[in-house]
C-alpha cells in the first residue's frame, strides 16, 4: 500500500511499487534516473526531423497519448505540478496527464491544494489547455 500519511516514499519508490501493474496495462515506466533508463518524449523537431528538445516522463502509454508523472515532496511547494502540466501540453501526441502526488507532505495537504488549482484552471476557462484531461491521484 502507498499512503503518504504512513510512508515517506520517494517518487522512484512509488514507481517501483506500481511498475508491474502499469506495465501490464501497457505503460512504459522509467526504470531509474540513468540516461539509458529515462523515457524521453520529443517536443521539438529541427532539420531532417532531428529531435531538438525532449522532456523526460515517469511513464507513457504504448500509444503515446497518456503521460504519467509521479511526484513526492516537491509537487506543490516547488510548483512541480505546474511544470508537469506544461510539459504534457508540449508533448505532441499526449492527450491526458496522470499526475500522482502525495496527499500530505510536511504538514500540508498537497493533493487538495493542487486539486483546487487545477479545478480553478478548468472552471475559469481563461487558459485553454491542449489536453483532453488531467487525472489527479493522491496517495
Amino acid at each position: 500500500m502507498i499512503d503518504s500519511s504512513k510512508f515517506n516514499y520517494s517518487s522512484n519508490e512509488v514507481l517501483e511499487i506500481v511498475r508491474d501493474d502499469l506495465e501490464m496495462i501497457g505503460f512504459k515506466i522509467e526504470k531509474s534516473k540513468k540516461q539509458d533508463d529515462k523515457i524521453r518524449v520529443p517536443v521539438l523537431f529541427g532539420l531532417n526531423n532531428k529531435i531538438d528538445k525532449y522532456f523526460d516522463a515517469d511513464g507513457i502509454s504504448e500509444d503515446l497519448s497518456i503521460v504519467l508523472e509521479v511526484e513526492a515532496g516537491r509537487a506543490f511547494r516547488n510548483n512541480q505540478f505546474l511544470k508537469d502540466i506544461f510539459q504534457a501540453c508540449m508533448m505532441p501526441s499526449v492527450e491526458y496527464l496522470i499526475l500522482t502526488v502525495r496527499n500530505t507532505y510536511a504538514g500540508t495537504d498537497d493533493f487538495t491544494s493542487i486539486f483546487a488549482f487545477i479545478e480553478t484552471l478548468y472552471v475559469n476557462g481563461r487558459l485553454q489547455l491542449p489536453l483532453k484531461g488531467i487525472v489527479l491521484i493522491g496517495y
